[in-house]
C-alpha cells in the first residue's frame, strides 16, 4: 500500500513525467527489472502485430508499444558537495529522466550510474511506460525483408517509423543549456533511447558485429596490418585464458580451447571490429575505421551511445619535420582541424583540451614498450600540433599550406586524428592520439610500396603493443575512477557519464 507521501510524489510526476503507468522503487534492481519487463512488453506487441500484417491483417494497433522511461526524484543537489566527481552529479534541483532501449544490454551501465545518482544527492526512482512509440525497424530487424513490395511500402501506414526529425544530438552540442522552464524532467543521459537504436543498428551495419561485444577500451586503426597483429595477439591471450572470448565481424567467436570454426565473411564490412572481451566490458575493441575524416566522425557518432570508458587512435601520419624519421612517434597535444566533418556541430574555435590521464599513459606506454628514455625518447617521440585534413592529396598544395603549418607549428598530418579528438570532447569520451610516422612527403620521402613494407615490418608490432599497454594503464585508471575527466563536462550535464 502506498503512504501518503508516495501518492503526492506519484501525482506530481505525472504532472510533468511524460510517461503512463509511473511507479516508484527503492532499489535500483528492481527499477531495472521493471524497464526490462516494459521494453520486452513494447516488442513482443510489435512482433505480434507485424505477423498478424505479414499475414494480411490490416488492424493493426502498436499503440501500446513505446519505449520504457526511467527517472529519479533527487532529494537534494547542492553543486559544491560532489564537486570532486567527474559523473553521477547534477547542479540543478529537478526531475530527471529519460526514454530507454535494449535494457538488457546496458543494465550493468544503468546500475552503476543510478548508484552513483543516489549516493551522491539521495532520492527516489521511478518507471513508466513512456509515450515515444517503439519504431518497427528498431523493434525488429529486418522485419520487412519477405514482404512483397506494396506491403513493404504500406508499412508506414500502420507501424511507426524512426522519427528523424527527433533523433539529433542537441543536449551534446550545446544547444540545451538550461533546465526546461515547464517543469519537465532534465535529460538522465546525452541520448534518447532513438538517438542509442539509431547507432546500434548502424554499428551493426558498419563493423559486422553486435553491440553487446564492444569493450570499454577502443583502438581505431587506418591500416590492415595493425588488424593482423591484434587477431595474433587477441587469439593467444584467449588461449591463455586471460579474456573470455575473441569475436571477429560476422560474430565469429572463439573462446578458450575453443577456436571458431565458421568461416569468415564473404564480404567484409566497410569498418571491420575486433573485440578482445574481458568481464564487465573492460576489454579491447579495435575497429579498421579506413582512411578519411568521415569514417571517423561516422563510427564514433554511433560508438559514442556505448559509453566507452576511452578511445585511441593508432595509426600512420606524415612527418612534416626534417628532424623527424620514418617509424617515429607522434603523441598529439593539440589538433589543428581542417577536416571540416564537425564544423558545424563544433566550430574549429572551440579548442579540444588534451587529457591528463591519457597523455601520461601514452608516453609510459611507450617508454615501457621501447626501453627509451630521457633524451632518447624525445628524439623519438615528438608532442606537439598534429593536423588533420579532408584532402590526401595535400601535398600538391604545399605552398598553399604552408603558413598555416608553420603558425600551427604542426609536427604531423593525418586524416582521422582531430575528428575523432573533437567527437570525444562532443560526447564526453576521453580520447588520444599515437602516431606513427609512415612518410615525410616535404623531405623527398613518399610513401611508396618498397618503402612502405619496410616501414610497416619495423614498427606495426611495436606500435600495437604500445597502444595495448596504454589500455592497461588506463584500464587501471578507470577502476580507480581516475580516468574520466571533469573538463569534457558542460554547464547542463546529464549525470550519466
Amino acid at each position: 500500500m502506498s503512504v501518503p507521501e508516495d501518492t503526492v510524489l506519484i501525482d506530481t510526476l505525472a504532472a510533468r513525467v511524460p510517461a503512463d503507468d509511473l511507479m516508484l522503487h527503492d532499489q535500483i534492481d528492481a527499477a531495472l527489472d521493471r524497464v526490462e519487463a516494459l521494453y520486452d512488453a513494447s516488442v513482443a506487441r510489435v512482433a505480434a502485430e507485424f505477423d498478424r500484417y505479414a499475414a494480411g491483417a490490416t488492424d493493426i494497433d502498436t499503440s501500446a508499444a513505446t519505449y520504457p522511461y526511467l527517472g529519479v526524484a533527487l532529494d537534494e543537489t547542492d553543486p559544491a558537495r560532489h564537486s570532486d566527481t567527474a559523473f553521477g552529479k547534477v547542479s540543478h534541483t529537478g526531475l530527471y529522466g529519460g526514454t530507454l532501449t535494449q535494457p538488457a544490454l546496458f543494465r550493468d551501465y544503468l546500475a552503476d550510474q543510478m548508484a552513483l545518482i543516489l549516493r551522491h544527492h539521495g532520492g527516489r526512482l521511478f518507471t513508466g511506460a513512456s509515450r515515444s512509440p517503439l519504431p518497427l525497424s528498431f523493434a525488429l530487424e529486418q522485419a520487412s525483408a519477405d514482404l512483397a513490395p506494396d506491403r513493404r511500402r504500406a508499412l508506414v501506414r500502420h507501424f511507426h517509423m524512426p522519427p528523424m526529425a527527433e533523433i539529433h544530438d542537441d543536449l551534446a552540442d550545446g544547444l540545451i543549456t538550461r533546465p526546461d522552464e515547464r517543469g519537465a524532467p532534465n535529460p538522465l543521459s546525452l541520448f534518447s533511447a532513438e538517438r542509442v537504436d539509431y547507432s546500434l543498428h548502424r554499428l551493426r551495419h558498419y563493423t559486422a558485429t553486435a553491440a553487446e561485444h564492444f569493450q570499454g577500451f577502443v583502438l581505431f586503426t587506418n591500416y590492415q596490418r595493425y588488424v593482423d597483429e591484434f587477431i595474433a595477439f587477441a587469439h593467444a591471450q584467449v588461449a591463455a585464458g586471460r579474456y573470455e572470448r575473441f569475436v571477429e565481424p560476422g560474430n565469429r567467436v572463439s573462446t578458450p580451447g575453443a577456436p571458431t570454426q565458421q568461416p569468415p565473411l564473404a564480404k567484409a564490412p566497410p569498418m571491420p571490429a575486433y573485440h578482445l572481451v574481458a568481464p564487465e566490458g573492460m576489454g579491447i575493441t579495435l575497429i579498421n575505421i579506413g582512411m578519411g575524416p568521415s569514417n571517423a566522425k561516422t563510427m564514433t557518432d554511433h560508438l559514442a551511445v556505448l559509453r566507452p570508458h576511452v578511445w585511441l587512435m593508432i595509426g600512420h601520419c606524415g612527418g612534416l619535420r626534417a628532424s623527424q624519421q620514418l617509424g617515429d612517434y607522434v603523441l598529439a597535444h593539440a589538433y589543428l582541424r581542417d577536416d571540416h566533418v564537425l564544423d558545424s556541430a563544433l566550430p574549429v574555435e572551440i579548442p579540444l583540451p588534451t587529457l591528463a590521464e591519457v597523455q601520461v599513459a601514452l608516453a609510459d606506454a611507450v617508454s615501457e614498450v621501447t626501453g627509451l628514455s630521457g633524451a632518447e625518447r624525445k628524439q623519438r617521440l615528438r608532442t606537439g600540433t598534429v593536423v588533420t585534413t579532408d584532402d590526401r592529396n595535400w601535398e600538391l598544395r604545399y605552398d598553399e599550406l604552408a603558413r598555416r603549418f608553420n603558425q600551427s607549428r604542426a609536427i604531423a598530418i593525418d586524416m582521422e586524428s582531430a575528428t575523432i579528438a573533437a567527437n570525444g570532447y562532443r560526447f564526453r569520451v576521453p580520447y588520444g592520439t599515437l602516431l606513427c610516422v609512415s612518410d615525410r612527403p616535404l623531405h623527398g620521402e613518399i610513401k611508396l610500396p618498397g618503402m612502405a613494407n619496410a616501414f610497416y615490418e619495423a614498427r606495426v608490432s611495436q606500435h600495437l603493443d604500445i597502444g595495448l599497454r596504454a589500455v592497461d594503464l588506463l584500464r587501471q585508471a578507470a577502476r580507480d575512477g581516475t580516468l574520466h575527466s571533469r573538463k569534457l563536462r558542460s554547464f547542463l550535464e546529464p549525470p550519466f557519464r
